[in-house]
């Protein structure tokens, strides 16, 4: 091995800190006004058939974290249905784009997941689309920085991340169980923030906190059905949610105080969604699994 081929296995260097001014974008924010653009796996994520002939649902999959593990799912044999909001149109097309040149099937469903409504149509047509669901993968969520944390925190503010991260995996979850046959997978996208979070992110890391503890519940509650739920924790990873919710000085180091020294990238994060969703982790359920550059979840 080369010594260019080890320091392209060095986690410190494999991907650089992103350069950035620290310029927001409007929320939601879309890929292609990132100053720079994040790694989905486009190029590097190479499928085994782990997952071949599954039917998968994402939420939150048009871009970032969803968009990287929509890519793996379907270079390992899946089709995808991909839920995000009308307004990012674009990134959904494009991560459709990516999974059907994977030779899988794409399903695009916009809509907001903070109305029950929403969640009954992605269920239902995932149902009728793909034939029924084996992996459902609660990803999407909301955030916004508030320097003087509660204080900064309006109701409005509170119920859209509550609505959009606890209500909405509730009502998918509850929608997807009687679908779902013994080996189905469910994967929830916690975060670090759920054992330390910060104060200007608060009220996004309670509900962080109780995706873990949802996780742990349902994945006791449903083990004597052969189904399995378990979490995976970033740390902080390069996406659009980042210029479009957090403060110039917060994107310009993001990612920085971490062991690795670096943002992670959502490529990063895509095989332990695969490895959750294949059988692999069969004997793994009720876990939370921290993808954070080194820094501690517990």
């Amino acid at each position: 091995m080369t010594s260019d081929q080890f320091d392209a296995q060095n986690p410190t260097e494999q991907h650089d800190q992103p350069e950035t001014s620290g310029a927001q974008i409007a929320h939601p924010g879309l890929t292609g006004d990132m100053e720079e653009q994040p790694d989905h796996g486009e190029q590097s994520y190479r499928g085994t058939g782990r997952l071949t002939g599954k039917r998968a649902v994402i939420t939150g999959g048009d871009s970032g974290i969803g968009r990287a593990v929509a890519i793996a799912f379907a270079r390992e044999g899946a089709d995808v249905l991909i839920s995000y909001l009308a307004a990012e149109q674009e990134d959904a097309e494009e991560t459709a784009r990516w999974v059907t040149e994977a030779g899988r099937n794409a399903v695009l469903v916009p809509g907001d997941i903070r109305e029950e409504s929403t969640c009954d149509h992605i269920i239902a047509t995932a149902v009728t689309e793909l034939g029924g669901i084996d992996i459902l993968v609660n990803n999407a969520a909301y955030q916004m920085v508030q320097p003087d944390s509660i204080e900064g925190v309006t109701t409005e503010q509170f119920d859209r991340v509550l609505k959009t991260n606890l209500y909405a995996m509730f009502w998918l979850t509850k929608k997807a169980v009687p679908h779902l046959q013994p080996g189905s997978t469910i994967i929830n996208s916690s975060s670090i923030q759920a054992t330390t979070p910060s104060p200007e992110l608060f009220d996004y890391a309670l509900t962080k906190a109780a995706i873990h503890n949802f996780t742990k519940s349902m994945g006791q509650g449903l083990a004597d059905r052969g189904i399995r739920v378990n979490a995976v924790a970033p740390g902080p990873i390069w996406t659009p949610l980042i210029p479009a919710t957090m403060t110039e000085d917060k994107v310009k180091s993001h990612g920085e105080g971490v062991p690795l020294g670096r943002a992670g990238q959502p490529a990063e994060l895509a095989p332990a969604y695969v490895f959750f969703a294949s059988q692999e982790s069969s004997y793994i359920t009720a876990e939370m699994l921290g993808v954070t550059g080194g820094k501690p979840t517990h």
